[in-house]
């Protein structure tokens, strides 16, 4: 009997001190502990009284001691406290229960005792409160009370929890308020009714001043606790919290629209709306809140205020503004109608879009009504306003432009800084523009910023902006050797783009014709020779590279920028981070640009060099990133250095020395840390724009062993230097000279080249001395006698290179390694077949198989390796190889690295299955067709493929087959347990061949000769393992025909081939045991059907229909053109007396008409005539049976529809074209035979509509190998000595489809003329109507014409 059913029995013959004794030496284990505590609280629960508990257990209401009228003198709270915490741990172990669940049970009886439902309490029971609450106190720091399970507890016996207990439970520090609000999700559901009840509550002595003292103790303690949590800014802004400050928002939200109800309802605010608005004055006092967030919570309010059921607009408001009384408004209110400049970033509108809409509707209905001065000056001084809202200010600057037009006011006339509220004549505007340039410079100069008034005037005043403010400040000057502030704003606007580049390259032009004027350094006259000056200028700045002040270097940088504008007069202009270089690697260099590119090229390396003579990267001037800065504001001269790059990393790298690598590597950090354009690459390779470090990475191929070493060369001289320019920045910054793609491509080479770097690196790698490290690290990279393999280890195991490799954009995954390794040429391969074979187990075993999913790689999972591992084998074949030299197929041992990583992919099966990680081989086998299913599924997302996408879904089955050949083959059929012993289940297998080998099938309709014998293998093999293996063999193969009935043809058509292979693996298997049932009616089928072509009738085997009729379809293809034999052989059968015959004759002829719609698609095949003239005689057979139209109308549920599953989707679709291909060519009297048939016109005309459709879709592929004339000629005599011969009408097999069409239309029309309407049931002809009104009226109209049962008209009733 449970301890509950105790307590509900009332039974006295034993007390619960028995009961507990009894069970004394059943004391619950350890691990039992929430099982205790559940039973605590049934216990508990159901036994309410608990001082009756403590009596039966002989031990007095311990609870009674801590009443404040009993505790003795002298003894202080902690003392108590802890008595009483003593006194609960005792009776706990007496029970048997947790010490909170049992403090817990007594806390909330003894403060239902004192509530009693009270909605506020009385002064006595807010004693007995306080004590209770002080003992709670106690209980909780002396880890005796639960404040959780209190909680939990206490809601659950209340319907809405007291905000009096609440209260106190806050006041009391047992259980915050705060912590309610964050842990009770139905917080708010119970907190707005009762602060709603709080403040409707009316004592029910007016004169108790205590109580309405404690209601506004608790009203103020609660709001101030909402708005401290909702408006407190000074959080870390987690989504936690953002949460919690939704939620108070709303709560104090639906408090403000309460009391905004009361006062629309009665005109004035009740007393509790009333109590709840001077909360407001009492929270200026509370410390529940900041400051500030009781200033944003007042903003807040004040908006929701101004914004709830508005009922005038402001131009309403504005037009009765002589009605207005302003002594009656709250001041507040009276700030919303100042016109000034609004604010900053920190003014509430800028973020509450809720709030800046409202003011800018009330300055845009303020239009019409404002004086001109007032809206230039909100058009020149807008709103601040944040990025994303900016179309709403643009809307009314828009509005206010326009007023000013139909005002006749001239805004252009106003400068930048001009005075409006002074008197005075005006200034011209040639003045203001000087006035307003010294003003912007000089605001430069003091705050190193181009000034907030100058950024909004190039994009509000943008005329202004360029045809004065501009023509002012870019006045020609000899332009000084340190750049002044005049200049250094200059260039802060074109770093900007604020200045069009032919404006600059003028100003540049003229200021340089000022100097030559002046002093007669260098002559630009335009006699020079550009090339001689450029030679000149990169000379002068190689003394400026060490030495140079940033002055000198700016002025020398722009003459340079000039003259290369000179020589590659592109279109400067335009904005670098919207343009897009396409890259054509088959264009030559004009000879001029390829000299400056070259020149250029050189003069870096040797800077680079001369400047890592004295100092490492990141001591030096910050000449490189200049320099490249001003090479990317000319597109034409980018686009011809991303040409060159491009030429000298693809071709002419191994040849590079080491000098040269550094400055290219220096060049390459330096073009990847800059802001740069988008490039696209030529059209082998993805189309998708990429930016320019990437772009050239991809120039950087690692398929060879002499691609291998330039390319680890080029990347450790980049990393290196990037990391040592970045190692005084920031993490985020210093990450911005590394880049990622070339870090990986290390990450792929280095362990690859590098054995001893697989191993994991030292755990001194980090060093307490940075700065020697860099040294080394550079010194290393500099010195010409040391090697790249030194050099690399000592890159691999430096600090930061390391540290890199945590985050996630430096991370190689598995995929992308395996793209690596999958583009490399085995025979030109760095690492001889073993050591390939050793790599690449270390690769995929210990560095990828246990690192985290998260640092790109498999977590642990075998599958997941072997998912991946498989997708990039079927994706091999589609990718991209354009970057790596052709694969010469004719060497031996060339080729890519495919077949290692199918002898990887094989291990880890074979390593899966014997060690049975994956559980069982059944789930091994659905996780191998999970994945192909998978992958094809992505490929083909819709029904329509593109044919890029078809010949891409193909060649990945093509390269799954491959794989699927090298493993196991009993693999894919699973043994599972079913009804007492182990059965076969081929459900995968007949899913994955009915879904997608069915679609690459060639010729279509047959499996491959090895894809059909690996199944069976498997199927054979995985027989074993079941008690009686020759039944389940012969189960599973009895279900083929309708299930899988494109494995079955197919193994009827090899199974020549197949038998002794399949045979002799079955004796081996069972120790000669005769083969199974359904194996053994292959062969009997296969007999019969031989027999049956030599026109020896045998009895039929109990086979399945298509088994025979494939058999009969093998023994046709291999007759020799003995068509009477097979004709007579056909006729034999005689389908009209058995339906099995018939069956099969359906059967046969749905084989004959896919290879002949083969021959109408391929006229290479030569198997035309024989198709066509097989399926005459077959239809001879079956005329006078309408089961043969049943093939041509797959969508119709019969027996012959599973055939449709031998051949893929598209043949499906087009069989009526070969039905209507086949049928003119017929004889006449087969054709009358035919035509009798019931259902013949109803199916010829859908069948007609369908191939008409298809044309108009262009769903019908055309002849790939068209005859010559001579050929066609000769086709043509042929088919009219036919036509002459047989009377019908032909069609040879090269007819386009408009032809056939046009045939098939005559024929039907002249069918349907000698039709009568009860040819043709009511719902066929609504339904061919229906369909032919679309596609082909006329047809419409003849069946309309013929088969319409109609009365006679009226003109006729005189007959």
């Amino acid at each position: 009997m449970s301890l509950s059913a105790s307590f509900v029995s009332g039974s006295h013959k034993r007390t619960l001190s028995s009961l507990l004794a009894g069970r004394v030496l059943k004391r619950p284990k350890q691990d039992d502990g929430q099982q205790l505590q559940e039973a605590a609280i049934q216990l508990l629960d159901q036994h309410q009284d608990l001082r009756s508990l403590f009596r039966e257990v002989g031990n007095p209401d311990i609870f009674r001691c801590q009443r404040e009228e009993q505790r003795p003198a002298g003894v202080s709270s902690g003392t108590s406290g802890s008595m009483l915490a003593c006194e609960l741990r005792r009776q706990a172990a007496r029970l048997g229960v947790p010490v909170p669940v049992l403090s817990v049970k007594m806390v909330l009886e003894r403060l239902k005792q004192i509530t009693e439902d009270s909605e506020m309490l009385t002064s006595s029971q807010r004693v007995q409160l306080g004590v209770l609450m002080e003992s709670s106190r106690d209980l909780l720091s002396q880890e005796a009370l639960c404040p959780k399970l209190l909680w939990q507890e206490y809601k659950r016996g209340q319907r809405l929890p007291s905000l009096e207990v609440v209260y106190d439970l806050h006041f009391y520090s047992v259980l915050s308020l705060k912590y309610l609000i964050e842990s009770d999700e139905d917080v708010r559901s119970w907190l707005v009714p009762q602060l709603k009840a709080l403040c409707g509550w009316m004592p029910p002595d007016e004169g108790d001043e205590e109580t309405k003292q404690v209601q506004q103790r608790v009203l103020t303690t609660v709001a101030g606790v909402l708005v401290g949590a909702g408006f407190d800014l000074s959080r870390d802004g987690a989504a936690a919290d953002r949460k919690i400050s939704l939620l108070c928002c709303s709560v104090l939200d639906d408090m403000i629209f309460w009391v905004l109800d009361v006062v629309e309802t009665v005109r004035s605010a009740g007393t509790g709306a009333e109590l709840w608005i001077r909360i407001f004055d009492a929270l200026l006092c509370g410390v529940s809140a900041s400051a500030d967030a009781l200033q944003r919570f007042f903003t807040h309010s004040l908006t929701q205020i101004l914004t709830y059921k508005p009922q005038l607009t402001v131009s309403d408001a504005i037009t009765l503004q002589n009605e207005w009384t302003f002594a009656k408004v709250n001041p507040s209110l009276t700030l919303l109608f100042r016109k000034m400049s609004f604010g900053g970033g920190s003014g509430y509108h800028a973020s509450s879009k809720k709030s800046l809409v409202f003011l800018l509707k009330f300055l845009s209905d303020l239009v019409p009504f404002e004086p001109p001065q007032y809206l230039k000056v909100h058009i020149l001084h807008p709103p601040f306003v944040p990025v994303k809202h900016r179309s709403l200010l643009m809307e009314y600057v828009s509005l206010a432009k326009t007023r000013l037009a139909d005002l006749k006011e001239s805004l252009e006339d106003m400068g930048l800084y001009e005075d409006i509220s002074a008197a005075g004549a005006s200034v011209q505007p040639q003045c203001q523009a000087a006035q307003d340039v010294a003003k912007a410079v000089s605001l430069f100069e003091s705050t190193g910023r181009i000034p907030a008034t100058v950024m909004e005037a190039s994009i509000f005043r943008r005329p202004y902006f360029l045809t004065r403010f501009l023509l002012a400040l870019l006045k020609p000057r000899v332009l000084p050797v340190k750049p002044d502030a005049r200049m250094s704003f200059i260039e802060a606007l074109r770093k900007a783009d604020k200045i069009p580049g032919v404006q600059y390259s003028s100003y540049v032009e003229a200021c340089l014709t000022h100097r030559q004027r002046s002093k007669s350094e260098v002559c630009l006259d335009t006699n020079d020779d550009p090339l001689e000056v450029l030679k000149i200028q990169l000379q002068e700045f190689t003394e400026l590279v060490v030495d140079g002040n940033d002055g000198e270097m700016s002025a020398q940088l722009s003459r340079i920028s000039h003259t290369l504008s000179i020589i590659f007069p592109g279109s400067p202009d335009e904005l670098i981070g919207q343009t897009v270089i396409r890259l054509n690697t088959d264009s030559v260099f004009a000879e001029l640009h390829g000299k400056v590119v070259n020149m250029i090229l050189r003069s870096f390396c040797q800077w680079l060099l001369k400047a890592s003579q004295t100092n490492p990267p990141n001591k030096q001037s910050p000449w490189a990133s200049r320099f490249v800065c001003m090479l990317l504001g000319n597109k034409q001269l980018l686009s011809s250095f991303i040409q060159r790059l491009w030429d000298l990393f693809h071709h002419q790298g191994p040849s590079l020395s080491a000098a040269h690598l550094l400055g290219l590597a220096a060049f390459m950090v330096h073009l990847y840390a800059s802001p740069s354009p988008l490039v696209q690459l030529p059209s082998p390779i993805p189309s998708q724009p990429a930016p320019l470090g990437e772009a050239l990475s991809l120039a950087l191929v690692c398929n060879t062993s002499t691609n291998m070493l330039f390319c680890v060369r080029l990347c450790v001289a980049a990393v290196c230097y990037g990391i040592c320019i970045g190692e005084s920045l920031p993490r985020q910054q210093q990450q911005e000279f590394i880049p990622s793609s070339l870090y990986k491509k290390l990450l792929y080479l280095i362990p690859r080249l590098m054995p001893e770097a697989r191993r994991a690196p030292a755990d001194g790698c980090m060093t307490d001395r940075p700065e020697e490290e860099l040294i080394s690290l550079w010194s290393n990279i500099t010195d010409s006698a040391t090697t790249w393999r030194k050099t690399a280890r000592h890159l691999w195991r430096h600090g930061t290179f390391q540290q890199l490799e945590e985050t996630p954009q430096y991370q190689l995954c598995f995929l992308e390694w395996l793209d690596h390794e999958l583009r490399v040429q085995r025979g030109e391969d760095a690492l001889s077949d073993a050591q390939r074979q050793e790599y690449q187990r270390w690769a995929c075993l210990e560095r990828y198989l246990a690192r985290p999913e998260g640092r790109g790689g498999c977590g642990g999972d075998v599958k997941k390796l072997c998912s991946q591992l498989l997708g990039a084998v079927m994706d091999q074949q589609s990718s991209d190889l354009s970057l790596e030299k052709p694969c010469r197929t004719g060497v031996a041992g060339t080729g890519t690295c495919l077949p290692d990583i199918l002898s990887r992919l094989q291990e880890l099966v074979y390593e899966m299955e014997v060690a049975n990680l994956s559980g069982s081989r059944a789930d091994l086998s659905d996780f191998l067709f999970d994945a192909v299913s998978q992958r094809c599924s992505s490929m083909a997302t819709s029904s329509s493929l593109s044919i890029g996408a078809e010949l891409g879904l193909q060649r990945a089955l093509l390269t799954w087959n491959r794989v699927l050949l090298v493993l196991p083959a009993a693999l894919f059929i699973k043994v599972k347990p079913e009804g007492g012993r182990m059965t076969l289940d081929c459900n995968k297998l007949i899913e994955h061949v009915n879904q997608h080998q069915r679609e690459v099938c060639s010729p279509a309709g047959f499996l491959s000769f090895h894809i059909t014998a690996h199944f069976l293998k498997g199927l054979l093999c995985a027989s074993v393992r079941c008690g009686h293996p020759g039944e389940e063999v012969s189960r599973v193969w009895s279900q083929m025909s309708v299930r899988c009935p494109l494995l079955l043809v197919s193994t009827a058509r090899w199974w020549q081939h197949l038998s002794p292979l399949l045979l002799s693996l079955w004796r081996r298997l069972h120790d000669g045991a005769s083969p199974p049932e359904q194996l053994q009616l292959l062969t009997d089928s296969q007999h019969w059907a031989c027999r049956l072509e030599e026109g020896r009738v045998l009895q039929t085997p109990p086979a399945a229909a298509l088994l025979l009729a494939a058999s009969l379809h093998r023994a046709w293809r291999g007759c020799e053109g003995n068509r009477l034999s097979f004709s007579a052989a056909l006729s034999s059968l005689r389908p009209e007396r058995d339906a099995k015959n018939r069956q099969v004759l359906v059967f046969l002829l749905f084989l004959c008409v896919n290879d002949y719609l083969s021959a109408l698609l391929y006229p290479q095949e030569r198997s035309h005539e024989k198709a066509g003239g097989f399926c005459a005689e077959l239809l001879t057979v079956l005329a006078e049976s309408a089961d043969w139209l049943l093939i041509f109308r797959s969508n119709e549920h019969s027996v012959y529809q599973s055939v449709t599953m031998v051949t893929s989707d598209e043949r499906a679709r087009l069989m009526p074209l070969a039905f209507c291909s086949l049928l003119p060519q017929q004889s006449a009297e087969l054709l009358q035979t035919l035509v009798r048939g019931p259902g013949f016109l109803h199916a010829a005309i859908l069948c007609y509509l369908s191939v008409l459709q298809l044309w108009l879709d262009g769903h019908i592929p055309t002849p790939t190998t068209p005859l010559s004339k001579e050929q066609a000629m000769v086709r043509t005599v042929l088919h009219l000595k036919r036509a002459m011969k047989t009377n019908t009408i032909t069609l040879y097999r090269q007819a386009e489809p408009p032809q056939i069409l046009s045939h098939t239309k005559q024929f039907l029309l002249s069918l349907i003329s000698q039709t009568s309407p009860a040819g043709l049931a009511s719902s066929q002809l609504r339904q061919l109507e229906s369909q032919c009104a679309d596609l082909d009226p006329e047809l419409a109209a003849a069946l309309s014409v013929n088969l319409e049962p109609h009365s006679l008209s009226p003109e006729m009733d005189f007959l």
